[in-house]
C-alpha cells in the first residue's frame, strides 16, 4: 500500500485568531471550534487541514519548541480573478492582518499577493493574470 497525502497541519499560538483568519479566506471551520485544542476541516477534494495549539503538540512531544523562523511554509488560495486578489488582500489588511507582498502581476503569469496569518506564516493569494478586462499591475512592493 502507498501512503497518500491527507492532511496539512498547522501549529498555532492562538486558535481563535487563526480560525478567524482562515474563515475570512472561505474555509468552512466548525462553529465553536475556537475553544478546542485541535480542529479539522475538510477542503474541496477531500484533503484536510488541521490546527493544533502549541500545548497540544507539547503534550505528545515535550521537547517541541516554537521555530525561530517560518519562511519555508506557504499556503496558497486561488482567487477567481486578479481583481479578487486585490479585494481579498485589501479586506485582510484592512482587518488588521499584516500584508507581506502587495498585489502585483508576477512574471509567471499570475496576479499574486502575500498576507501573514496570525502566527506570521505566509498565505499567498493568486489568480491567472490574463483574466479578461483586467489591467496589469505594478512591480511587487513589500507591505
Amino acid at each position: 500500500m502507498t501512503p497518500r497525502f491527507d492532511l496539512i497541519g498547522l501549529v498555532v499560538s492562538d486558535m481563535a485568531a487563526s480560525l478567524a483568519f482562515y474563515r475570512r479566506l472561505g474555509l468552512d471551520v466548525p462553529a465553536g471550534a475556537e475553544e478546542q485544542p485541535h480542529v479539522e476541516a475538510v477542503l474541496p477534494g477531500g484533503l484536510r487541514i488541521a490546527w493544533d495549539t502549541e500545548d497540544v503538540v507539547r503534550s505528545f512531544d515535550p521537547s517541541w519548541t516554537r521555530p525561530a523562523g517560518d519562511g519555508r511554509r506557504d499556503l496558497a488560495f486561488l482567487c477567481d480573478s486578479p481583481a479578487e486578489v486585490d479585494a481579498v488582500y485589501a479586506e485582510l489588511t484592512d482587518a488588521g492582518y499584516k500584508g507581506h507582498l502587495e498585489p502585483w502581476d508576477a512574471f509567471w503569469g499570475q496576479r499574486y499577493a502575500v498576507v501573514l496569518d496570525p502566527d506570521g506564516c505566509g498565505v499567498s493569494l493568486f489568480a491567472p493574470a490574463d483574466a479578461p478586462g483586467e489591467a496589469p499591475g505594478e512591480a511587487p512592493a513589500e507591505a
